[in-house]
């Protein structure tokens, strides 16, 4: 363990995931959004495969035994990338991502209703209080603060994509059960590119060569980032790492003002805060817990026999 090394990784994977972002905001002026996915899970396989390759995991990571599970998580995976990536084309970047906040607290919820998790009345009262501020972020978007209809629908995406998300999460743990973690990678990135294909019938575009090393560049950086965030898990507990994913709340506003001289509103802010004021909670509640049973574990377990 090396929680150091673990913080570092978490950190460079949220960095490199806001860039990401921030590209797909700007090629979406001129690329559909089915383009966007293909190339976002396409050109992530490349780094992938590398990574798989080098560590000898090739034949781990195409081998499953519940290939309906990964349909199942691939498709409300690449829901929740094409509803993310439609809100990137219509809100800003700081308040996409102040609202995606919204997806650890929705998984709690979706924890409990499907995988029958037991959830305490301390975490409710963070889920409820969370998605208090999601209702204050969005209302900028649903009071005409901004003067591109858009917005509204961009704001709404961002929400939709945030329950995706949730439900996606709650999938990929159903698959720990059986899966190993690079056949869940390795199948939702093939899945999804293949998802992005299939919608070339409907309005694909020849990409400049600019859109092109821009479609490249997102693949390349999401595929790395997933990456450095899958490694960062290797060195540090989640409760350790899971709290620096919130400084894609500071990446974004910092490239949303340099990019796109993007200032959120107030209420976007405050509203912010109270989602990741609730979602740590939720995640030092998750640690306390942990902790808890670990206790428990340990003052129930006789002492083993001394050896001969």
């Amino acid at each position: 363990m090396n929680a150091l090394k673990g913080i570092a990784l978490q950190v460079g994977a949220t960095f490199l995931f806001t860039i990401m972002s921030a590209l797909v905001r700007i090629v979406s002026e001129h690329v559909p959004t089915g383009e966007i996915v293909f190339s976002r899970s396409f050109f992530a396989l490349f780094p992938l495969l590398a990574l798989l390759a080098w560590r000898g995991e090739i034949s781990a990571a195409v081998r499953t035994a519940h290939p309906l599970g990964h349909i199942a998580r691939g498709t409300i995976g690449v829901c929740a990338m094409g509803l993310s990536f439609a809100a990137l084309a219509r809100i800003p970047l700081a308040d996409a991502t102040a609202i995606g906040f919204a997806a650890p607290l929705l998984t709690v919820m979706l924890a409990a209703l499907l995988l029958r998790e037991r959830v305490q009345l301390y975490r409710w009262a963070a889920v409820v209080v969370g998605l208090g501020g999601v209702v204050v972020m969005l209302w900028p978007h649903m009071h005409g603060s901004f003067d591109t209809p858009g917005h509204m629908f961009g704001a709404l995406y961002a929400l939709m994509a945030a329950a995706f998300t949730a439900g996606a999460m709650v999938q990929v743990r159903r698959l720990t059960q059986t899966e190993t973690t690079a056949s869940i990678v390795f199948y939702f990135q093939a899945l999804a590119a293949l998802a992005g294909l299939a919608t070339a019938g409907w309005g694909w575009v020849l990409p400049s060569g600019r859109e092109g090393l821009l479609l490249l560049t997102i693949g390349f950086l999401g595929g790395v980032g997933q990456i450095l965030l899958t490694e960062s898990y290797r060195y540090a507990p989640a409760s350790v790492v899971a709290p620096f994913a919130y400084s894609a709340m500071l990446w974004s506003l910092l490239l949303g003002f340099i990019l796109f001289a993007e200032i959120p509103p107030l209420l976007v802010l405050l509203g912010g805060a109270i989602v990741i004021t609730a979602g740590l909670f939720v995640i030092w509640r998750e640690r306390q817990l942990g902790i808890d049973r670990t206790r428990e574990e340990a003052a129930t377990t006789p002492p083993a026999a001394p050896a001969p």
